[in-house]
């Protein structure tokens, strides 16, 4: 089984080259980290996931987490790398330096989590779910609040965790039934049952601060009636508003199981029972869902980093396997004739499949690292205008990179399990644990239906189509200026191509959807797998673009840039052009989907 070796120089090159982000060096947080200062960050990152997280991997995964008596121990070496990961800064990598964090663009934070989540998926859910319940105590907390949890939890002396699902309820949250009674004391008494809660039970922290949705008795129905509230496993000294205090008691709250899964093993996902449990409101009244959403938002950016991580560790071993597994002879002759086969990379279908999840990944990581820039543009732009632009393309973009990045993925993930063949399937080679890893990724944080739905119901229409002016006017943008340059034709045209069909299919969509919902929701998904290729596309094409221009410059390392432009001529010739087919399946309307009525099924 190969070893894991993070992508630092392609990293580098989408920080340094692509995003330039020296440019926003008079931005707070990106004056102190210059290009030098990144590479030795990511370099220390990189180090801590090839050497430390990425060998706990495979051990965790056929150990899993063991639950007794109400107690969640996680595998063999997980709790001294967490330790490692927390004493290293790790994360509190973008957190507020008042609360021990060290303030870094989140753009960082980002190449991080994509490396942790390919040396070691489930170990990064844990440090994943504390980042996530910080920015929504930094965001939404009191003063009192942030002084008692956030240092702790920045330390990762504390674990974080969101509680949104219930038995009866995932995404229709406004079924829930966990009750929030209101104490004389200003507390409320949280009481109800959450499921599928990651993190919500472990022994890697001395306590769990737990996020936990639930209405108050008297509200609106609906979601409008949610509310959102920090629950501790361990009270601060009986009263979570004492900051300076130690731990006090147990909290009425309990792991009532851990679920037995297809993957993610050593990722523990727990039944949580709240029994009265002392619970503070974070945020307004009402309001949980609002709150909330600061930590789902992020959370689904980080769940599309998964997608593209668990990608990135199944390209490299099956690159590895290529180079080695030796079988048939190239079919343009021997390729090394004094051995008895050929090894298969040399064979066009396997070439296939390695460069279909290397140009993902590489897109991928552009797209990605320039949404997180955006997310940085809106909290640190001191122009109201920008700040909106980069709201306005992160709420557009997030669902398709949750579902794209996911989807394209998991589909990686069995590529990369093809090359092996049938040795595969075998659990020693480490291919199929990525296979049932990547699986989850398409389903928490929001479905990839679920997310395609949220992309035509609500991001297209959202202000008359102002959020789609973030992504069409900069692709528009790019095709009118450099349509005509002879060197990047492979790659405008058919950029340009691709981008006249999605707006075809995007006019087809808000004139049909306002007809009939139903004709817009049977080509959701089509869509925004339609808008994800585009997308990906169009960091292609700027890739293109640049690696050109280093080229003509000289550049010392030239096999890096011949490289990106090769990579980026498959995807333009290979998995583009899948946006025509889509076009025909979005256009066909529900008819062929919702014809059959649902007793024939």
């Amino acid at each position: 089984m190969s070893s894991y070796r993070a992508p630092l120089r392609d990293l580098c090159f989408v920080l340094d080259e692509v995003l330039n982000l020296e440019a926003y060096s008079n931005l707070p947080g990106f004056a102190e980290v210059g290009p030098d200062i990144v590479s030795a960050i990511l370099g220390e990152g990189a180090k801590l996931a090839e050497e430390v997280i990425a060998p706990l991997n495979r051990a965790g995964d056929e150990a899993g987490c063991r639950f007794e008596d109400g107690a969640v121990t996680t595998p063999a070496g997980f709790k001294a790398a967490f330790r490692a990961y927390a004493e290293g800064g790790w994360i509190g990598l973008g957190a507020d330096p008042d609360h021990g964090g060290q303030g870094l663009p989140y753009v960082y934070g980002s190449a991080l989590s994509e490396m942790m989540a390919s040396a070691n998926l489930a170990f990064e859910t844990y440090p994943g779910l504390i980042t996530g319940a910080i920015e929504a105590i930094e965001r939404h907390g009191t003063a009192d609040q942030k002084a008692t949890y956030l240092p702790k939890l920045v330390s990762g002396e504390w674990g974080g965790t969101m509680n949104l699902t219930e038995p009866h309820c995932g995404t229709d949250l406004g079924l829930m039934r966990t009750r929030a009674e209101p104490r004389e004391d200003g507390a409320y008494s949280i009481t109800g049952t959450k499921i599928f809660i990651t993190a919500g039970e472990h022994d890697l922290t001395e306590n769990i601060v737990h996020l936990v949705l639930a209405r108050i008795p008297g509200g609106p129905e609906g979601v409008r009636g949610i509310s959102l509230f920090i629950v501790p496993k361990f009270l601060v000294n009986g009263d979570a508003r004492d900051s300076v205090g130690g731990l006090g008691p147990r909290n009425g709250l309990a792991c009532g199981s851990i679920e037995h899964k297809m993957g993610l093993k050593a990722s523990a996902t727990c039944v949580m029972n709240y029994e009265g449990a002392t619970g503070f409101l974070l945020g307004e009244v009402h309001k949980g869902m609002r709150a909330m959403f600061t930590m789902m938002n992020t959370a689904r950016l980080g769940v599309a980093l998964q997608g593209l991580g668990v990608s990135e560790a199944a390209y490299q071993m099956a690159v590895a396997y290529a180079r080695e597994r030796r079988q048939g002879r190239a079919l343009s002759g021997a390729a090394e004739p004094d051995q008895p086969a050929d090894p298969i990379i040399v064979h066009p279908d396997v070439r296939r499949m390695l460069l279909t999840m290397r140009a993902f990944n590489e897109g991928a990581r552009a797209l990605g690292l320039w949404a997180a820039l955006q997310i940085d543009l809106a909290r640190r732009h001191p122009d109201e205008a920008t700040r909106r632009d980069a709201e306005d393309f992160v709420a557009l973009i997030t669902p398709v990179i949750k579902a794209c990045f996911t989807d394209m993925g998991f589909e990686s993930a069995n590529l990369g399990l093809q090359c092996f063949g049938g040795s595969g399937y075998i659990a020693e080679t480490g291919i199929e644990q990525l296979v049932r890893d990547a699986r989850i990724t398409q389903i928490y944080e929001g479905t990839s239906g679920i997310q395609a739905l949220d992309l035509i119901g609500r991001k297209l229409p959202a202000h008359t189509g102002r959020y789609l002016r973030q992504f069409f006017h900069p692709i528009d943008r790019f095709i009118q200026e450099k349509g005509a340059d002879p060197d990047l034709k492979d790659f405008v045209m058919p950029l340009a191509k691709s981008f006249a069909r999605l707006q075809q299919a995007t006019a087809w969509i808000g004139e049909q959807g306002l007809r009939d919902p139903e004709q817009a929701g049977a080509g959701a998904s089509e869509y925004l797998r339609m808008f994800g290729l585009v997308a990906l596309g169009y960091m292609w094409a700027r890739m293109a673009e640049i690696s050109d221009g280093q080229i003509k410059a000289g550049a010392k390392d030239r096999q890096f840039y011949e490289n990106k432009l090769q990579t980026g001529r498959f995807f333009m010739a290979r998995m583009l052009p899948d946006t025509s087919s889509l076009l025909s399946k979005l256009t066909s309307g529900a008819a062929p989907v919702m014809g059959l009525p649902a007793a024939a099924f």
